[in-house]
């Protein structure tokens, strides 16, 4: 899922503000440095950020879609290469657990129903 886009409210409230004012006076001065273009200057500064932000936001869920699809693809050549190593050497080999895998003389009995435990041995009462 795509990470959401910001848009400021504030940005657009000064925008409308500010064409609003510029029919007044382009050149609106209330004092203290209150001017319309430098309020105009602080609205662009604030559009052009947040224009760099959501572009960051893209390439970021990009980057985030490309390291998605090659961990995809180093599952899918992990479980490939043990199948090869299996294949090539046999599941119950010393090559195959070296590789990662458990081999069948190793593995735990119990997937269907039947006890992990060794049938000589009781369980402590």
């Amino acid at each position: 899922m795509a990470r959401r886009k910001r848009t400021s409210q504030v940005l657009e409230k000064a925008a409308r503000r500010a064409a609003g004012m510029n029919s007044i006076d382009p050149k609106l001065d209330v004092g203290n440095g209150l001017t319309l273009p430098a309020y105009s200057r602080l609205i662009e500064s604030l559009r052009n950020q947040e224009n760099i932000y959501n572009s960051a936001l893209t390439n970021l869920d990009k980057l985030y879609r490309t390291m998605l699809e090659t961990e995809r693809q180093l599952a899918d050549m992990t479980e490939h290469i043990l199948m090869g190593v299996g294949a090539k050497y046999g599941k119950s080999s010393i090559e195959y657990g070296m590789a990662g895998g458990v081999p069948k003389n190793q593995r735990r009995k119990g997937l269907r129903g039947e006890s992990p435990t060794p049938t000589n041995e009781q369980p402590p009462t």
